[in-house]
C-alpha cells in the first residue's frame, strides 16, 4: 500500500471524530510548519478539527537554509489529513512580505477569517554553534547576527501585521508566539545579545498583542517548549524518537527532553479553551504549565517540567532531570492558569 493510500484510508477513519472534535469549524494557521513543534501543533489543531494551513520554506522540490530535505510541509499537510484535520500546505517565506500577503489573501478568499495563528518561525539553529553559543556579540559575525533578529523577530512582526486583520474578524481569536524560554527564565542572559533578543522578542509581542486583542475577546499567549526532541535535535544526538533515551549518555540534561507532542497538545487544549483569554492573555508560559493546566502529557503519559529544572541547576543544586519527569495526576488538571504557583506571567517579561 503506497503513502497516499495509507493517508486515505488514515483520514476516512478519523475523518468523522475530528469532524466533532473542539476545534471544528474553526481555521488555524501555523506559520513555520516544516518540523519540530511548528508541525506537531498543525497535526494537533487538526486533529482537534481544525482547518490548519501549514507554511514553511522547505518543499519537496526546494530547501531553506535550514539545508534539512527530510521534512517539508507537504509532508506536514498529510500529516494533519491522516491525524482527521484538513491540512494546506503553502510554501511561504514570512520575510517577504508579498509571499505573506498572498497568503492572507488566500485564506481571506477560502475562509473570510483566521480563528487561531501560531507565529513558530525560526530555522536559525545552523548559525549558533559556530556563530552565536560561547562567543561575544562582537565575536559573532554581524551578517548572521543580524539573520538571527531576521529569522525569530522580523518574521514573526510581518506574520503578525499582514494576518491580524483576519484574525480579529474571529469571535474568539487566538494569536500564539513560540519561543525559546519563558519570561521568568529570560530574565537571566541567553548566552548571547542576538539570541537574546530573538527569544525575548516574542514574548513582548504576545504581551503587547494581548493588549491590543482584548476589545476583540482575543488571547495572545507566548508559550515556550523544554528541551526539545525535535528532528534536528534527535539528529544532533544521532538518535531517533524510538530510541531517544540513548542519547542521555552524551547529554544527561536530555532526560528531561520532550516530544514536540507535548506542546502541540497543550496549544490545542488552550485554544479549545472557552475561557482561555481571562486565564491567558498576554501570559508567557510553557509545554509544563499548559500541560498541568489543562491535564494533557506527552507520549509518555509523563509532564516534564524542563524549565523549572533548568531553573534549579541554575541556583547549583545537585539534582536529576528525571526527578523533573513527573507522571501526570490521575485527578487532572493541577493549575487554573498563569496566576498559579510557578507563574510565568508576561507582565514580568523583560
Amino acid at each position: 500500500m503506497s503513502n497516499e493510500e495509507i493517508t486515505d484510508r488514515n483520514t476516512s477513519t478519523t475523518a468523522r471524530a475530528a469532524a466533532a472534535g473542539p476545534l471544528a469549524g474553526r481555521v488555524a494557521l501555523v506559520a513555520g510548519a516544516t518540523r519540530g513543534a511548528g508541525r506537531a501543533q498543525a497535526v494537533e489543531l487538526g486533529r482537534a478539527g481544525a482547518t490548519v494551513y501549514v507554511t514553511g520554506r522547505t518543499t519537496r522540490t526546494r530547501a531553506s537554509e535550514v539545508g534539512r530535505t527530510t521534512e517539508t510541509i507537504e509532508e506536514s499537510a498529510e500529516l494533519v489529513r491522516a491525524a482527521g484535520g484538513t491540512g494546506i500546505a503553502v510554501p511561504t517565506d514570512h520575510l517577504d512580505e508579498a509571499q505573506v500577503r498572498a497568503l492572507a489573501e488566500r485564506i481571506d478568499r477560502e475562509h473570510g477569517r483566521l480563528d487561531v495563528l501560531v507565529n513558530d518561525l525560526w530555522g536559525g539553529e545552523h548559525l549558533l554553534a559556530a556563530s552565536v553559543f560561547g562567543k561575544k556579540s562582537w565575536e559573532t559575525p554581524l551578517a548572521d547576527g543580524l539573520r538571527i533578529l531576521e529569522l525569530g523577530v522580523r518574521s514573526h512582526v510581518i506574520t503578525a501585521a499582514l494576518l491580524l486583520p483576519l484574525l480579529i474578524r474571529s469571535d474568539a481569536p487566538l494569536h500564539v508566539e513560540v519561543t525559546d524560554g519563558t519570561a521568568r527564565y529570560n530574565r537571566r542572559y541567553r548566552e548571547n545579545m542576538y539570541y537574546d533578543l530573538a527569544k525575548n522578542a516574542p514574548i513582548r509581542l504576545a504581551f503587547g498583542l494581548g493588549q491590543e486583542l482584548e476589545q476583540y475577546g482575543g488571547t495572545a499567549v507566548a508559550v515556550s517548549p523544554g528541551f526539545l526532541r525535535s528532528e534536528q535535535m534527535l539528529a544532533h544526538f544521532g538518535v531517533r524518537e524510538e530510541n531517544w533515551r540513548d542519547a542521555i549518555a552524551q547529554e544527561p540534561a536530555f532526560a528531561i527532553a520532550e516530544s514536540p507532542r507535548y506542546l502541540a497538545r497543550a496549544v490545542a487544549a488552550l485554544a479549545a479553551d472557552p475561557d482561555r483569554a481571562k486565564r491567558w492573555n498576554g501570559a508567557s508560559t510553557s509545554s509544563a504549565e499548559l500541560a498541568k493546566a489543562y491535564g494533557v502529557t506527552d507520549v509518555d503519559g509523563s509532564q516534564p517540567d524542563a524549565w523549572a529544572y533548568f531553573e534549579d541547576v541554575a541556583r547549583g543544586g545537585e539534582i536529576s532531570p528525571e526527578d523533573y519527569r513527573r507522571a501526570a495526576p490521575s485527578s487532572g488538571a493541577a493549575a487554573s492558569g498563569p496566576d498559579s504557583a510557578g507563574s510565568t506571567s508576561a507582565e514580568s517579561a523583560p
